[in-house]
């Protein structure tokens, strides 16, 4: 989808849109569970509770994009270095290699015993989550970049940095889009986690807090308002893709 012209996604999306509306119509129907309310229930609660889900979304995008912020800037060059230096990540990839596939999410007791129940320990762990994500991606990337583009910059006298910045990172970028939507996602779902149990505020709030009450067409809205959020800053990180790497799009129909 990311190849289409902004037009044919938002096609796409009306058409999925209207399939999950159905399906979910159908389940609610045959299921008969206040569990699970109509489309129009949820959809009747959203608009209800605007004036608290839009502070609730606001807290939620914040947290999420000051997470990809600071990972993003901790992670890119350290994946790059990394990448580029066979001896440093000889030093350092061992640790990498031990410390990624542990599950982040079980750091969020410690925490919030540093930094306590605000933003701060969210924002936290969703940045360690997601710098791990983007640093291996960014490294291996980095790592294998063309022999071919490389002499090629070099034989024009290009040093190490012009070298850098003109051809391993274009290299890199398409990859490096492509953690990031994998992170975002990553950290919309710890948010979520993070929000129910520790917060007051947030659509992760939200949303247990109306599941507490058995207030089902009001969690189905934070629901929606979730997904809204997720939907967005995917496409949103697909537009600035098309923006910093626009010799990949040149040429294509939508």
């Amino acid at each position: 989808m990311r190849s289409r012209s902004l037009p044919a996604r938002a096609a796409i999306y009306l058409t999925a849109t209207v399939a999950v509306l159905l399906l979910w119509s159908a389940a609610s129907v045959l299921l008969a569970s206040p569990a699970l309310p109509l489309p129009t229930q949820a959809a009747g609660q959203l608009v209800e509770n605007l004036p608290e889900l839009v502070p609730a979304f606001g807290v939620s995008l914040y947290r999420v994009v000051a997470a990809l912020a600071i990972a993003s800037a901790l992670a890119i060059p350290a994946g790059l270095a990394l990448g580029r230096s066979p001896r440093a990540d000889a030093l350092i990839g061992p640790v990498i290699h031990i410390l990624y596939p542990v599950p982040k999410v079980v750091l969020l007791p410690v925490l919030l015993v540093f930094l306590g129940l605000g933003d701060a320990a969210k924002i936290a762990l969703m940045a360690i989550t997601v710098f791990f994500q983007v640093l291996v991606t960014v490294r291996d990337a980095a790592a294998t970049v063309p022999t071919t583009s490389l002499e090629a910059a070099r034989s024009v006298g290009a040093g190490r940095w012009v070298t850098c910045l003109h051809v391993v990172v274009p290299e890199v970028l398409p990859t490096l889009f492509t953690a990031l939507r994998t992170g975002m996602g990553t950290c919309v779902a710890i948010l979520f986690l993070a929000e129910a149990i520790a917060g007051s505020t947030g659509l992760g709030y939200f949303i247990v807090d109306a599941w507490g009450m058995l207030d089902y067409p009001r969690m189905f809205a934070g629901i929606i308002a979730m997904a809204v959020l997720g939907v967005g800053l995917y496409e949103a990180l697909t537009a600035l893709e098309w923006v910093l790497t626009p010799w990949r799009h040149r040429g294509r129909v939508a």
